[in-house]
């Protein structure tokens, strides 16, 4: 009889902690339905345009601070110049209750400022970057809903590798930090076609919620 080999968490790297489904499915649903509701604030999601005048193939949304490439804003300067959605207090509490369980540490002070939401249908990828703006050197916490995606990281030096590369799924967590803080990272491919708990994103979309401390008064 054929047995499914259960996922175990993994450092990938010094600094780097995959913990599979991380969340449970309800915490999944409540994370889907208010990512959905803050792309549907103000002026939306949007596609960012990158210096070169190229745009990301994935949607964008951001809490706390708006990140345009490559600075912040309070304001949406590159949509409406409305002010920035707020980063509430529950998804600053789930970020460092995530730092605590991947490094095993209690009473960990982690206090992220600002979330990207990201998503991703079809063809979209991200391709490999650093995240780089901010002034602080607290940890990325990474979390996925929805599709499943190849999760690619690789060195803080340069774009070359040696590179690690982790199948996402639904509720899965990955922190970096540490040596690996400012490691290139990206995600070269969605998988739709893995099965997907109903939580309520679309056929074939993935959702990445990533937190992070900007070190900005």
């Amino acid at each position: 009889m054929l047995e499914l080999i259960p996922r175990e968490r993994r450092t990938l790297a010094p600094g780097v902690v995959h913990v599979p489904d991380w969340l449970s499915l309800d915490a999944q649903r409540d994370l889907v339905a208010a990512a959905q509701g803050w792309a549907r604030e103000g002026p939306g999601a949007r596609r960012a345009t990158l210096p070169g005048g190229a745009r990301m193939s994935v949607e964008t949304v951001c809490l706390g601070w708006h990140w345009i490439p490559y600075r912040y804003s309070r304001t949406r300067d590159d949509q409406d110049g409305s002010p920035v959605q707020p980063f509430p207090g529950w998804l600053a509490a789930l970020g460092a209750a995530a730092v605590a369980d991947a490094y095993d540490e209690s009473g960990v002070d982690y206090r992220p400022d600002v979330a990207l939401i990201n998503s991703y249908r079809g063809d979209a990828r991200l391709g490999l970057h650093q995240d780089r703006e901010e002034l602080a050197p607290d940890p990325v916490v990474s979390l996925s809903l929805g599709a499943a995606c190849v999760f690619r990281i690789g060195s803080p030096e340069h774009r070359r590798g040696p590179f690690h590369d982790v199948e996402l799924h639904s509720g899965d967590l990955v922190v970096f930090g540490g040596e690996h803080r400012l490691a290139y990272h990206g995600v070269p491919k969605l998988l739709p076609d893995r099965d997907v708990s109903d939580i309520g994103t679309a056929p074939g979309e993935r959702i990445n919620v990533t937190l992070r401390v900007s070190g900005l008064p």
